[in-house]
């Protein structure tokens, strides 16, 4: 049995289809087919079901994949274990909610860099669940999401900043009542799918308030956009990092005990990049500070 088998047999089970693993693994769909036949000879079990038409992983089978993503992490750690740079060099890949990427994820990776130039981050923008979901599967080492109401289990989180709710308006709007406002303005609904979008519509029906949909967007710069240009109004998290190009807009509390989101840092337990995930939560950390202070973030020199 090798390290390669059983990164095919992680590539089957992420996605899905013999076909699909085999263009993951570049390899052929016959090749993955035997892979798993030499597999299963190897452990003496089966690992897939094939009276189906595509062939589906045994209970057996998905215990052993559960066991074969570790052991693959643990070889894909090996070198930089053993060299004591605890993996602060090469490539991580990074996820992220979209409306930490013009904020909170640049100014937390350039501090980072400054201070591990070897490290490359890789960053990809996904929706909270598909995050954690992807971090489930091994497609992520480490996201920057919303905290859901319950994490899933074999997932740690760790809190990065809280993020209060606001309304934010056009410039033409000059009412400060919030209740007003979204009764009386078009509404631009931040994407329901989302975590956010879920706190939004809660306090929304808590408080009684009907409005009345515009549009549904995900991307806070083409909401803010859409609002700038005065074609409604919006709930959106004020964010704990802002851009230095951020849109002139009016911004009304939701009162005095807003809804607010927490953002973190979620990973598997038992990852072998812990070091690397402690220095990006730390990065994430300094950025916020940054923020905070006002001031020019003081880099360390790269050596």
């Amino acid at each position: 049995m090798s390290i390669r088998l059983l990164k095919t047999l992680v590539a089957v089970a992420d996605h899905k289809t013999f076909s699909a693993a085999a263009d993951a693994v570049f390899i052929t769909h016959a090749a993955v087919s035997q892979q798993m036949r030499t597999l299963e000879t190897d452990l003496g079990i089966s690992l897939f079901d094939r009276s189906h038409r595509t062939p589906e992983l045994t209970p057996l089978g998905r215990a052993v994949v559960a066991r074969s993503r570790k052991l693959v992490m643990d070889y894909d750690n090996l070198v930089p274990s053993v060299l004591g740079d605890d993996g602060l060099t090469g490539d991580v890949v990074l996820g992220a909610v979209p409306t930490t990427l013009i904020g909170l994820a640049p100014l937390s990776m350039s501090i980072l860099r400054a201070k591990f130039p070897d490290l490359r981050v890789r960053i990809t923008p996904a929706l909270t669940a598909a995050l954690l979901s992807g971090l489930d599967r091994g497609h992520y080492d480490v996201a920057i999401v919303t905290k859901p109401v319950l994490m899933p289990l074999g997932l740690v989180f760790l809190e990065i900043a809280e993020e209060p709710l606001h309304l934010i308006t056009g410039a033409e709007v000059t009412e400060t009542n919030p209740a007003k406002i979204l009764e009386t303005q078009p509404f631009i609904r931040f994407n329901r799918d989302a975590v956010v979008g879920t706190l939004i519509e809660t306090w929304l029906q808590e408080n009684g308030i009907r409005v009345s949909e515009a549009m549904e967007l995900e991307n806070l710069e083409a909401i803010s956009s859409m609002v700038h240009a005065n074609l409604g109004v919006s709930i959106v998290p004020r964010p704990c990092v802002t851009s230095a190009y951020t849109i002139p807009l009016n911004r009304v509390t939701l009162g005095p005990k807003p809804p607010s989101r927490v953002l973190g840092l979620a990973y598997r337990k038992e990852h072998p990049k812990l070091r690397v995930i402690e220095e990006i939560h730390a990065a994430l950390l300094r950025a916020v500070e940054v923020q905070a202070e006002g001031s020019t973030p003081s880099l360390p020199e790269a050596p």
